[in-house]
């Protein structure tokens, strides 16, 4: 099971914002994260926390481009954490390997074709909308059903964008328009997810639903996801934390 590490370009993300909102403490932040064994650093420069605004198109290339380049000179494999194909593509440009689309190219009706002509792994995230509002989203008859079959119709739209299917990676969205016991159904389900043919990839890293009372404080609970995921077939989690996460895989 490989293990993405977080790199959050930005002021405001939820659990690490502003630690690393410059080059240096960004490229410091990476080049750690390489020496603790991560298989992939996974690149934002746009918070999704709930309730946040969007930044512009100039600014989030402002924050990742550079962090990409200089990253890329020391052989790190690293994916652009970004909803817009223009992003994805200046990102894989400068050295990005995978783009990670938390909207499954719901937000840019440019990203699946971009992703398909780019020819790189895209992952597919389930989502209803942007962090501004999606907390009204979470509303479920049956919230694997549903979130399977949500994921269904972007893996066809992907599928239809020309993405190769050796190409796809899914995610389902833990924590974007689902309250705490949704997210925990779901990781309660995590074998139905896999059963669906695709790489799994689980980014629950510090989120509320862990408990604590600020991000920090839930780590360890982190960690403990991190050790009960790791028999049950997914692909990779995406952590704030490498090293301990490493550790607990065998790694």
């Amino acid at each position: 099971m490989i293990v993405m590490g977080i790199l959050n370009v930005t002021p405001d993300s939820f659990a690490d914002g502003g630690r690393h909102n410059n080059l240096d403490a960004a490229v410091k932040r990476g080049l750690e994260m390489l020496t603790e064994g991560v298989d992939i650093i996974d690149i934002g420069g746009e918070s999704t926390k709930p309730g946040v605004e969007r930044v512009s198109e100039i600014e989030e290339l402002a924050r990742v481009i550079p962090v990409i380049t200089e990253l890329a000179k020391h052989g790190a494999r690293m994916s652009i954490d970004t909803m817009r194909a223009s992003t994805a593509s200046a990102a894989v440009a400068a050295g990005a390997a995978i783009i990670n689309d938390v909207s499954s190219g719901l937000a840019d009706p440019e990203m699946l074709p971009t992703a398909g002509a780019l020819g790189v792994p895209y992952i597919a995230m389930h989502w209803r909308g942007h962090s501004k509002d999606m907390n009204s989203r979470a509303v479920y008859d049956d919230v694997v059903k549903d979130v399977i079959s949500e994921l269904q119709e972007r893996i066809s739209a992907a599928l239809d964008a020309g993405i190769s299917k050796d190409h796809l990676i899914i995610d389902p969205g833990i924590g974007f328009a689902k309250d705490a016991h949704h997210n925990w159904e779901i990781i309660d389900s995590i074998e139905d997810f896999v059963a669906m043919g695709y790489p799994v990839l689980i980014g629950a890293s510090r989120k509320r639903f862990l408990g604590g009372d600020n991000p920090d404080s839930r780590e360890a609970a982190t960690i403990e996801l991190t050790k009960r995921l790791s028999t049950s077939g997914i692909w990779g989690v995406r952590v704030h934390s490498v090293k301990p996460h490493k550790e607990v895989l065998g790694a």
